[in-house]
């Protein structure tokens, strides 16, 4: 299952998309045989048989069912321009960054005196390529959300807490928990 950051790279990869993906259904599966090589590599991908990916494709059935549907769309937006997609992730994590948009609950670790209790913030903040990379890195790597959600904490404590380190230099961790949403932008 995915998380909320592994759902926020996937729409922040549709966003750069500089065409649209196919709209009809019929549009849809014939990009799919084109990717997977035939009818029943498609049907095993969405969970079908290949006698309705071939009505599917010939038009004879002009609807899926909504279930169906939403694998069928899931599949080929996975699958568009992923050298558009491998090229905006380079530049964000080679020079431009990542910005995150996020509402969540926020804890930390601090010295003695001052307040540690965890509280919602609505943030946007411009990470350096640095974090970036790490992201893409460790969802590569199938990171789950927790680990991912800690690089995203990590960077929200260095450039936003501690302002790239002229302020709060005892912080020591951030926490990123109850995220009401989180939208990423590269």
């Amino acid at each position: 299952m995915a998380g909320e950051i592994d759902d926020a790279i996937e729409r922040a990869d549709r966003e750069s998309f500089t065409r649209q993906p196919p709209k009809t259904l019929k549009g849809q599966i014939g990009y799919l045989i084109r990717q997977l090589g035939s009818a029943r590599a498609v049907a095993q991908e969405i969970g079908v048989t290949a006698d309705s990916v071939n009505r599917y494709r010939r038009g004879a059935r002009k609807h899926a069912r909504p279930d169906i549907a939403a694998k069928i769309d899931d599949a080929v937006r996975q699958r568009w321009q992923p050298q558009v997609r491998k090229r905006r992730r380079k530049q964000a994590a080679t020079t431009r960054g990542i910005t995150v948009e996020t509402r969540a609950r926020f804890g930390y670790t601090a010295p003695i005196g001052t307040t540690d209790d965890g509280r919602f913030r609505r943030l946007t903040v411009h990470l350096p390529p640095t974090y970036a990379q790490r992201l893409f890195d460790a969802r590569e790597a199938g990171a789950g959300d927790q680990q991912m959600r800690q690089i995203i904490a990590e960077g929200f404590k260095e450039i936003y807490f501690q302002d790239s380190g002229s302020r709060a230099t005892g912080l020591t961790d951030v926490i990123l928990n109850d995220i009401d949403y989180l939208d990423l932008d590269y």
